[in-house]
């Protein structure tokens, strides 16, 4: 997530901050995710508001030791000067085993400098069975499946 847009996405740039910020977030490492942030950024996820990177690692390492075996794909929605709307979906399992797939819609705010500055983030969690999983592995061709 290190490409640095001068304020103005083009098709191009928005889809390839997506796709940087999908293969960061699949790492699951809350460090190097954290460094795509302004260290003043501030994030609504879920019923949480979180402010500056220390908080974002912090969140970041409850929610991966918590969502087991995550996997994620995002979508670009809609991109304008600079900002971005994604929408997404993941899935994960618990310490008990039970398989979720996460839907949600991010909206994405950047500082000149390429970093984000802001990241609201709306989500629902629904239980799968393992046999309903469709995010096994590295990226499939195509968009992500109709909600």
């Amino acid at each position: 997530m290190s490409e640095k847009p001068t304020g103005m996405f083009t098709e191009e740039t928005a889809r390839a901050k997506v796709q940087a910020a999908e293969d960061a977030w699949n790492t699951r490492d809350p460090e190097r995710v954290s460094l795509a942030y302004t260290p003043d950024s501030v994030w609504r996820n879920r019923d949480e508001h979180l402010t500056g990177r220390e908080q974002i690692r912090e969140f970041l390492a409850r929610k991966w030791a918590r969502e087991l075996d995550y996997r994620l794909r995002k979508e670009l929605w809609a991109f304008t000067g600079n900002r971005i709307a994604v929408r997404f979906q993941y899935e994960w399992h618990d310490a008990g085993g039970r398989w979720w797939r996460s839907y949600g819609n991010e909206l994405w705010e950047f500082a000149e400098n390429g970093l984000m500055r802001r990241r609201e983030a709306s989500i629902n969690d629904v239980r799968i069975d393992a046999s309903e999983r469709r995010i096994l592995g590295g990226r499939a061709p195509g968009r992500l499946p109709v909600f």
